[in-house]
């Protein structure tokens, strides 16, 4: 099958679930050509000249990618020519006979979000599931420290931050992966994303609530370190409906280190 090919049968599935397919979207072609023959399927959390290698490495020419390919949002590439790092990366993906396609914008349209599900798998939050309220898991009460320090050993995170008290004892946790951090309340005691901004959100309600003695956090996990997991979801998706053509989720890994 070609890799266009192959979008279709995702455009297809998608309208099966009740999903309209959107356009303009995120979820387009990024470099290589659509008429390119699939040998093998790669998902990733964000498609790095270093995934790539990784990837043609295995024989899989075919990336579908949840994050950018080249550094900004919508993949806008004006301006890049003549550099070393643009250009390298383009040579590559010719060289090998390369397709990368991005499936964001429908990923989050699924029902349940892959990346949310994968998300809570990795953390172990599955079983604690709120039956009444997405996203939502009670789990049995702990402290803020240790509930962190137990989540940094399951994913093997370097750069993994926390807002709050340690030793405030918290039970109730929100997730978001990605940019989408939750709002903190009185019925959410830890909020768990990828980034967020330092200020005009989380960060000052959790100071505010600890100087009055209330027992909130805010985990920052990193980017690829809340959504890649997601991507090993959707390959396990994908693979329900694309069967003639091998998948293998390939982590894009967290970026950063602590100093």
């Amino acid at each position: 099958m070609t890799a266009q090919q192959i979008v279709e049968r995702i455009q297809q599935k998608c309208a099966s679930l009740g999903i309209t397919w959107r356009t303009p979207s995120r979820d387009v072609f990024k470099t290589g050509s659509p008429d390119a023959e699939v040998k093998g399927i790669a998902t990733t959390g964000m498609a790095t000249f270093g995934l790539l290698k990784r990837a043609a490495a295995a024989g899989r020419n075919f990336v579908i990618t949840h994050e950018p390919t080249f550094w900004n949002d919508q993949d806008h590439t004006d301006g890049f020519a003549g550099d070393p790092v643009y250009d390298a990366k383009q040579m590559f993906v010719r060289d090998h006979n390369m397709v990368v396609w991005r499936f964001h914008d429908h990923a989050h349209m699924l029902k349940p979000d892959p990346l949310v599900v994968g998300s809570a798998r990795t953390l172990g939050l599955t079983q604690y599931e709120s039956p009444a309220e997405p996203r939502l898991y009670v789990i049995p009460p702990t402290t803020l420290g240790a509930f962190a320090s137990q989540i940094a050993k399951r994913l093997g995170g370097h750069a993994i931050r926390v807002v709050g008290n340690r030793d405030a004892t918290i039970s109730r946790i929100m997730i978001a992966p990605g940019y989408g951090m939750p709002p903190l309340g009185p019925n959410v005691d830890v909020a768990i994303a990828g980034e967020n901004a330092e200020s005009g959100g989380n960060v000052e309600y959790v100071l505010d609530a600890q100087a009055l003695g209330q027992p909130k956090g805010t985990i920052l996990l990193g980017h690829m370190m809340s959504e890649d997991w997601g991507m090993r979801e959707a390959a396990e998706w994908l693979r329900t409906f694309i069967t003639d053509v091998s998948i293998e989720w390939l982590p894009a890994g967290e970026p950063f280190t602590a100093i």
